[in-house]
């Protein structure tokens, strides 16, 4: 179940704003009944008319990017920035990040028109690992490293474990490289993991997210995910397991 201004938007009716106006005018039926509550919500079973005219369903289309650092995880910016759909303008579907990645984190990023896979995705009942390679300043002993496994204490709660391994460090450059993965979506989550050991994060990559991977990508390309891909990512945040 969607919004019913978010359905229409998606539709390439108008913009999100837009079709606001235009349910509270009462130009919108859903079934044949007139809707003018903006916290509807609808089904893809449900029939749509804007001012008199059916819209018909878009086309659902699911991609990984590999995003840029200095991109916003988003599909417009009041601020003029580069968001991550200028790298689409190809596509004719209205496109949106599933969940973010910071400004200055570059990375994999799905992007996709359906709602509900997108919900499904970010749901917290079965979290989806995400992989991040976190270039630090300094290098981190065995026991701040066990903290992070373990679960540390941020300002909005303690962590849950997560998977660390320092792959390589620098002592004349007093830096050091890590691989963490975590089952979590906090706001700059991992960036503040590593704060909160003494160590913070000169440049943050996430690399994988479940079974998926950056490999043939340079940053700033996308592919389409295959079917089975998209099955599977399903099945995952459905059951928790792609077995």
């Amino acid at each position: 179940m969607e919004r019913l201004q978010k359905v229409i938007a998606h539709a390439g009716i108008a913009s999100r704003r837009k079709a606001e106006e235009l349910i509270v005018k009462g130009k919108v039926k859903v079934n044949g009944q007139v809707v003018k509550e903006l916290g509807t919500k609808v089904s893809g079973n449900d029939r749509i008319e804007v001012e008199g005219v059916q819209i018909e369903s878009e086309e659902k289309v699911y991609y990984l990017f590999y995003k840029p650092r200095a991109v916003i995880s988003a599909a417009s910016d009041d601020k003029g920035r580069q968001v991550v759909t200028d790298f689409f303008p190809h596509i004719s579907q209205r496109i949106y990040p599933i969940g973010r990645l910071d400004y200055d984190t570059s990375g994999l990023l799905l992007l996709t028109n359906d709602g509900e896979f997108a919900n499904a995705i970010m749901h917290p009942r079965y979290e989806i690992p995400k992989t991040y390679v976190a270039r630090l300043k300094g290098l981190p002993s065995r026991e701040a490293i066990k903290k992070l496994e373990h679960g540390i204490m941020l300002e909005d709660g303690k962590t849950a474990p997560a998977k660390v391994k320092v792959t390589s460090f620098d002592k004349k450059m007093n830096k050091a490289i890590v691989e963490i993965t975590i089952h979590e979506g906090r706001n700059r989550q991992v960036r503040r993991m590593f704060e909160a050991i003494g160590h913070p994060v000169s440049k943050l990559k996430r690399e994988k997210l479940a079974f998926l991977t950056l490999h043939g990508l340079n940053a700033g390309e996308a592919r389409e995910l295959s079917p089975h891909e998209v099955k599977l990512l399903r099945t995952l945040s459905e059951t928790g397991s792609i077995k």
